[in-house]
């Protein structure tokens, strides 16, 4: 879903936006002040809700239970926020993020006028399946994230810089994130990159983790996968559960028993297939790019830089001959 765009006078209205979008929200006015506007950018799907959020006037928010994992970023200003039983918090632009379960009463006591926020909205089953993905054994939720999220350097400031790009992303008109290749792995990486970068019971195993390998019965199937569907948009999450495996141990399985990493194995077979295809075609009835876009080349430079690279010549030029 490509990002909308809203500008606000009224409360009412940004309630209705911030329920049909994120949550059923109670917002309350602070400090009213003439002729307020505020901005809301918001786009996304089911699995993940991204938002861009300024309300232009200082306001309270109550939400409840949100159900999902959340984050609000701020750009500009601050806000003071507490959940459940927690002491309040303040989350600043450049310093700190704020981190919500998706479990315990959610308060924002003080969103600043001024304080432009990334709201990101992670369902709660895209985020422990990841982790089980990444742990290869169950996870037991809910994880309990950290509250704070330490954004001045570090992982936490890696991860402010990714969510701000992708957000970006979705609200440009061309973004790739509608892609479904690289869309899907746009999210997993926001994903991954938030267990990383939080604190949370599970941290230290991922940390320390070296996953058992996939066996070569594993291997052979997602081989098997990646040559009955070679143009299917498949991502690492996708063939790691053909394996039946945690992704980082499919890459390390394949990098012992293949002997190069998952998708680089999957662009090998596809380049095969073009070149194969090519050969075959007649130059008028055929072009390189209905060729490249069959089997999952959706960069037509990258395609065929690497195309050269395997065959020393391009891809017209074999279409020619």
């Amino acid at each position: 879903m490509r990002s909308s765009t809203f500008h606000l006078t009224d409360v009412d209205e940004a309630r209705d936006i911030l329920r049909r979008t994120f949550y059923t929200m109670d917002v309350e006015v602070l400090r009213p002040v003439p002729d307020w506007t505020g901005r809301f950018a918001v786009g996304g799907g089911k699995t993940i809700t991204l938002g861009d959020l300024t309300f232009g006037v200082d306001v309270r928010v109550r939400a409840g239970e949100l159900g999902a994992y959340h984050v609000n970023l701020p750009l500009t200003g601050a806000m003071a926020w507490h959940q459940g039983s927690h002491a309040p918090l303040r989350a600043r632009a450049g310093h700190s993020a704020a981190v919500f379960q998706p479990i315990g009463d959610t308060v924002v006591d003080s969103w600043d006028g001024d304080c432009r926020i990334l709201a990101v909205k992670i369902g709660r089953t895209e985020l422990e399946t990841q982790l089980e993905r990444m742990l290869d054994r169950p996870v037991r939720g809910p994880v309990d994230l950290g509250p704070e999220l330490d954004i001045s350097g570090g992982p936490g400031a890696s991860w402010a810089r990714l969510a701000e790009a992708i957000t970006a992303d979705v609200s440009g008109p061309d973004g790739l994130t509608e892609h479904p290749v690289i869309g899907a792995r746009m999210k997993e990486a926001l994903i991954t990159g938030l267990l990383l970068a939080t604190d949370h019971r599970y941290r230290g195993p991922l940390d320390r983790q070296s996953p058992a390998l996939a066996a070569p019965g594993a291997i052979r199937r997602v081989v098997e996968a990646m040559r009955a569907q070679p143009g299917r948009p498949f991502t690492v999450a996708d063939l790691a559960g053909i394996a039946g495996v945690g992704s980082r141990a499919l890459q390390q399985s394949f990098a012992r028993y293949v002997g190069m990493p998952p998708m680089t194995y999957l662009r090998q077979i596809r380049l095969a297939l073009v070149h194969d295809n090519l050969r075959a075609a007649e130059p008028g009835t055929t072009t390189v790019a209905q060729v490249a876009y069959r089997y999952g080349f959706t960069h037509l430079g990258r395609f065929a830089a690497a195309y050269r690279e395997r065959y020393s010549v391009s891809p017209s030029e074999t279409l020619r001959e």
